[in-house]
């Protein structure tokens, strides 16, 4: 079930204005490449995209830690992988949470093996509370306490992607 509203639409969309800001100032000079990290990150993705004034390359990528739960397996399964070239371009990895790392590390790793100039990570949440690895966050939007989250790409088996502001989710026993 909701439990409580953590962060307002209207609060998520400030946060991303200013990412925003910060990573247009970091694109001069840069071929930047722009990868949004499957499913959850879509929503953050298309608005932070949408607000930098430089052209920039999207593609996506999709990996999965979670399936049913709100805890990660540690075992993370590659779904969808990019299809464009990223040797020599400046790699930007949005990620709506990063919460053990896991996902992240393993994603991060995969790009870099492609030879990228760059590559940089930028998150709306950070929760480093629970790290188990230790990834480098370039950009980060806020960071959160260790609570469950849905909305605005947020997910519990696939539900509550849509709302337009972030929950602390609690699961009830209809989640059994």
């Amino acid at each position: 079930m909701l439990k409580e509203r953590l962060i307002a639409e209207d609060k998520i969309q400030q946060i991303i204005s200013t990412l925003a800001e910060e990573i247009d100032a970091d694109l001069e000079g840069r071929d930047p490449v722009f990868i949004c990290i499957l499913k959850g990150a879509v929503f953050f993705f298309t608005a932070l995209t949408q607000r930098l004034h430089h052209g920039v390359v999207v593609d996506f990528i999709q990996a999965s830690s979670y399936g049913a739960t709100t805890e990660s397996s540690g075992t993370v399964t590659l779904v969808k992988d990019v299809t464009v070239d990223i040797a020599g371009k400046d790699v930007y990895i949005v990620e709506d949470i990063v919460d053990t790392g896991l996902t992240l590390a393993d994603v991060v790793a995969l790009l870099r093996a492609r030879h990228p100039r760059t590559v940089q990570v930028v998150a709306l949440l950070s929760k480093p509370s629970r790290r188990k690895v230790d990834v480098a966050l370039d950009f980060v939007g806020i960071e959160i306490e260790d609570r469950f989250v849905v909305g605005f790409g947020l997910d519990f088996a696939e539900r509550f992607r849509n709302l337009p502001e972030i929950w602390e989710y609690v699961p009830g026993p209809e989640d059994a």
